[in-house]
């Protein structure tokens, strides 16, 4: 029995392997399961088998079907300022954009020195609050990170929410987490420009991986 189990299993296997649509696997594979279960067998090898090659043929249904084109490769820069990494917020942040489905290509924690600071910030040379802005960023470790996935540069803005957080709806990281404008955790690229030249000043390219994740298959068509 736990041969013709294991043979059954297999030949799931190569169903999947073959590419049969996807969408028609899994009820074939239920029924193919109750069928063998609810018989005289008792081999709980032959039931172990089939567990695997359910689960093995559900895998192979998956591989290989998603490819990567050009949109889901947009990234951003964002980064965790001072206040958010002595919070101990930085896993929930992290969390956030991965469950949204966007893929960590980069990341790092630095104390981002004065010419760093300055740099970032560029375009608010000049303004009052500049000093400020660069001051707070130099305070403490900051953890710098590129995500990357579809429109990550506008979603991600969204998720981080209002430069005030208390005009950040709840759901948002500055609404949820956040009360004061001059502490408000994140930063986040605002545009395609921005993104480009603020991950060119924070890491070095070989410091950005190029991978393709288990789990984009399930996250893009």
């Amino acid at each position: 029995m736990f041969r013709n189990s294991a043979v059954s299993a297999l030949r799931l296997g190569a169903i999947a392997f073959r590419r049969v649509d996807p969408t028609k696997v899994p009820n074939a594979m239920c029924r193919a399961y109750t069928q063998q279960n609810t018989g005289n067998s008792s081999s709980s090898a032959g039931k172990w088998a089939w567990t695997a090659g359910i689960l093995g043929a559900g895998l192979l249904s998956s591989n290989h079907a998603f490819a990567a084109g050009p949109s889901t490769k947009e990234r951003s820069f964002i980064a965790i300022k001072p206040d958010g990494v002595h919070r101990g917020m930085i896993s929930n942040i992290i969390s956030r954009f991965e469950q949204k489905g966007y893929k960590l290509v980069g990341i790092k924690v630095i104390v981002p020195g004065m010419d760093l600071a300055k740099a970032h910030y560029a375009e608010h040379e000049g303004k009052p609050f500049f000093n400020k802005l660069t001051s707070f960023l130099t305070s403490g470790p900051v953890v710098a990170m590129v995500w990357e996935g579809k429109e990550v540069i506008k979603y991600g803005r969204t998720m981080i929410g209002a430069t005030n957080p208390l005009a950040s709806a709840p759901g948002t990281i500055r609404g949820d987490f956040c009360v004061d404008m001059g502490r408000n955790m994140i930063h986040g690229s605002d545009g395609p420009e921005s993104a480009q030249r603020e991950i060119a000043l924070w890491f070095q390219p070989s410091e950005i991986a190029e991978y393709e994740s288990a789990t984009q298959s399930w996250v893009y068509e």
